[in-house]
């Protein structure tokens, strides 16, 4: 039907000899036979009627017959989905829907990670006085991300608020690796030769410039593969934040640690101590046989095994809003106390320790520079402007030095 439509349409915008109407296109044919009154009889208008009868109804025939096809031409189709990758799919979805409880929790966390960027940011800019320079860029396989970035600040001398969508194609290799941890990657045992996939995430890092103040991180992250129909497949969060002082304040280290474990107990009383002393195991430092700061927590792969989708994302939330009002007053309290050159060398050295940490041993790190179309400046964005390293550096004796390397050596349970 509608293609007969669009056949009566068309014979009724269509005009024959110069986009004329059937009355005009008779007076062109009557103009033209006074020019060629010599030859014409008047037989000859009635002769041009039936011609110009015949030709209408041969037109219109012939569009009949070729309707289907000036439709396809006319009003294409609805775009196949199952012809569109992820990325698509989705930039489809969000130019014509907005993003609610009920759409996929790639499109939700992705929304969520673009305001917490912004809720953090603006909270780090109180503190700071100075403002977050913001850089926005794409990837060509799909994605992109925000990066904000404040250096020489007043409180900061380097913090970065990043956020990340990568849509990507994991290899027959990257499946099998991952497969061993996440059985449910794809149905049944043949493996496929990539499958499509999809990862968002907000990571932080903060570097006060006093080195009373602590250093910290936050990543919180969404892993999902894709079924060929575009649902999802497998997937997983992952995330947690870690302390990194230079000099132990037990205030901040209990006021940290609660903030984490009050956002744990809401959703399992087991989390806190499960993912604490996995962060401990994590952020360790083996060729130097201690931590890397006082810990947080940290946990990845957590999937359908540990608790369904909603109760996993609510988790994930609780636990990034309570970083910012935790660390901003952490900071306040620290960010003008007088230090000292020693004090300020002896930051240095630990912050050696943090880089290398993230370039030796740090797993997001060396996932990040691996993936194709890596962005590398937003991921090295975790390290310090200055770093020190000063050979077979011991701290004294009994010194404030030496009580946080005690710390590093055998962590403690401040809550």
């Amino acid at each position: 039907m509608a293609s007969r439509r669009l056949v009566f349409r068309l014979l009724a915008q269509h005009k024959p000899l110069g986009q004329l109407s059937c009355n005009q296109a008779t007076n062109r044919c009557r103009s033209s036979q006074r020019r060629l009154s010599s030859f014409a009889h008047t037989s000859a208008s009635q002769h041009s009627s039936t011609f110009l009868t015949k030709y209408f109804g041969w037109a219109a025939l012939s569009l009949l017959a070729a309707s289907p096809f000036l439709y396809k031409m006319a009003i294409p189709d609805k775009l196949n989905l199952d012809s569109l990758s992820l990325v698509e799919r989705d930039q489809q979805t969000k130019r014509e829907n907005a993003i609610t409880d009920a759409s996929p929790m790639r499109l939700r966390m992705e929304k969520f990670v673009k305001e917490k960027q912004k809720e953090i940011v603006q909270a780090l800019e109180a503190v700071d006085g100075s403002k977050f320079q913001v850089d926005e860029w794409q990837r060509k396989e799909g994605g992109g991300g925000i990066t904000c970035v404040l250096q020489d600040g007043n409180v900061f001398e380097k913090a970065g608020v990043g956020i990340s969508v990568v849509y990507g194609s994991l290899p027959k290799a990257g499946i099998m690796k991952m497969r061993a941890n996440h059985k449910n990657l794809v149905d049944g045992e043949k493996i496929p030769d990539s499958l499509e996939f999809f990862a968002a995430g907000l990571s932080l890092i903060v570097h006060p410039k006093n080195p009373m103040a602590p250093t910290v991180h936050l990543n919180y992250r969404y892993f999902e593969t894709a079924k060929p129909d575009g649902t999802s497949g497998a997937w997983w969060f992952g995330g947690g934040s870690d302390l990194t002082p230079n000099y132990i304040f037990g205030e901040d280290a209990v006021q940290f640690h609660k903030s984490l474990k009050d956002a744990c107990d809401r959703h399992n009383k087991g989390y806190y101590p499960r993912f604490k002393k996995w962060c401990d195991e994590y952020f360790y430092n083996k060729h130097r046989n201690e931590s890397r700061g006082i810990g947080g927590i940290f946990f990845d792969d957590l999937d359908e095994t540990v608790q369904d989708k909603e109760n996993l994302f609510a988790f994930i939330k609780d636990s990034l809003d309570s970083f910012a009002p935790t660390y901003t007053a952490i900071v306040n309290r620290r960010k003008d106390m007088p230090f000292t050159e020693e004090e300020k060398e002896w930051q240095q050295i630990r912050r050696g320790r943090y880089v290398e940490f993230n370039l030796v041993h740090d797993r997001g790190t060396s996932f990040g520079l691996n993936t194709p179309g890596a962005r590398v400046e937003s991921i090295l964005m975790s390290l310090p402007l200055t770093a020190g390293w000063k050979y077979m550096h011991e701290p004294k004796p009994d010194s404030r030095e030496a009580k946080l390397v005690e710390v590093l050596k055998h962590p403690k349970e401040w809550v």
